[in-house]
C-alpha cells in the first residue's frame, strides 16, 4: 500500500436499530469513552427497522463531547443535496465542528422507488452524485456560479440544481466530503473532487483496495490534485469488546471499526491513547 503520510485514527460503525434506540446511543457514547475518533451510522431511509440517520446523528452529537459523527454513507437519491448541505452545516455549528459527510450514489432501488425516489441507471447515479457534491459545496460557500444577487449561486445540473440559492449557514471549518465508491467512474470521481474514499473491506478486498487507491491517485493527478489530500477510510467487519460508560454494552450489533487515515494539517490529530499505531502505510499520532 502507498504511504500517504496520514495519521491513523479509528471509529466505529453502529447499526441504528429502532427497536433499541438506547443501546444504539450507548454504543456511540462508549466509542467516545474508549478514545475512538469517529462514530458512523448507515443511511437507509427506506428501512423501517432503522432510526433516521440525520435525526440520530444530531442526537448522538448532543450526547457526546469529543467524537465526530458521520453517515456511512448518506443516501443521495433520498437526501436532496441542497437540504442536506444545510443540515450538515447546522449540525457542524451545533456540535462545535464534529460532523463529517460521506455520500453514496444509492442502492436497493426497489425499496427507494417505493419511498418515492426516482430510479436512476448506474451512469446516472454517478452523474447525480457528482452534481450533489457541487451543490453541497456551493451552499457551503465553496463553489458554484455567482447568480448576482446577495452572493447567491447557481449549479446547472441535470439531476441537482441551484437557481440562485444563497449559501449558508457558514460552517466552523471546511467539512470533508468522502465518497463510498466502488466502480471505475466512482473511483475517478473520488480522485477528482472528493476529500476521502470510504469503501468496505468485505466489498473490495485487499486487491481491490490497492487497485482503488491507484485509480484514485491517477484521477487526482489528472485533475491537478495531490493524492495525499484524499483521506483513505475503511469499514472492517468484526466483533469487538471493550469497557466504558457504566451500563453501556461492551459488544453487540455493530459492523466493526472504521479506520480513518486522514491528511495531516497544522492542527494536532485527535487521537485517544488506544487509537494510534504505526505501520508501513500510517504514521503514529503524536504523544
Amino acid at each position: 500500500m502507498s504511504d500517504y503520510g496520514h495519521a491513523l485514527r479509528f471509529g466505529t460503525f453502529v447499526t441504528p436499530l429502532a427497536d433499541d434506540p438506547a443501546t444504539t446511543v450507548a454504543r456511540a457514547r462508549l466509542a467516545e469513552d474508549l478514545g475512538l475518533d469517529l462514530v458512523t451510522f448507515p443511511d437507509h431511509p427506506y428501512q423501517p427497522r432503522f432510526l433516521d440517520t440525520w435525526t440520530l446523528l444530531s442526537y448522538v452529537a448532543s450526547a457526546t463531547e469529543r467524537v465526530h459523527v458521520a453517515p456511512d454513507v448518506a443516501n443521495v437519491p433520498m437526501r436532496p443535496p441542497a437540504v442536506l448541505a444545510r443540515a450538515v452545516a447546522s449540525l457542524d455549528l451545533l456540535s462545535d465542528g464534529r460532523v463529517d459527510l460521506a455520500l453514496g450514489a444509492g442502492a436497493s432501488w426497489d425499496a427507494m422507488e417505493a419511498m418515492g425516489a426516482r430510479r436512476l441507471s448506474a451512469g446516472e447515479s454517478v452523474d447525480a452524485l457528482a452534481e450533489a457534491v457541487t451543490v453541497v459545496r456551493a451552499l457551503w460557500g465553496e463553489g458554484g456560479e455567482p447568480a448576482g444577487a446577495r452572493g447567491a449561486v447557481r449549479v446547472a445540473g441535470v439531476h441537482h440544481t441551484l437557481a440562485g440559492a444563497e449559501p449558508g449557514p457558514a460552517t466552523t471549518r471546511r467539512i470533508p466530503v468522502w465518497l463510498g465508491a466502488l466502480g471505475p467512474r466512482m473511483l475517478r470521481l473520488t480522485g477528482e473532487v472528493a476529500d476521502g474514499w470510504l469503501p468496505s473491506l468485505n466489498r473490495v478486498g485487499v486487491d481491490g483496495l490497492r487497485a482503488g487507491n491507484a485509480a484514485i491517485d491517477e484521477a487526482a493527478v489528472g485533475a491537478g490534485r495531490d493524492p495525499r489530500e484524499i483521506a483513505r477510510l475503511l469499514n472492517v467487519s468484526g466483533a469487538f469488546t471493550g469497557t466504558g460508560r457504566a451500563g453501556a454494552p461492551s459488544s453487540g450489533r455493530s459492523r466493526g471499526p472504521t479506520a480513518l487515515a486522514a491528511p495531516t494539517s497544522s492542527a494536532r490529530p485527535r487521537c485517544g491513547s488506544s487509537s494510534c499505531s504505526r505501520s508501513s502505510s500510517t504514521r503514529a499520532c503524536p504523544p
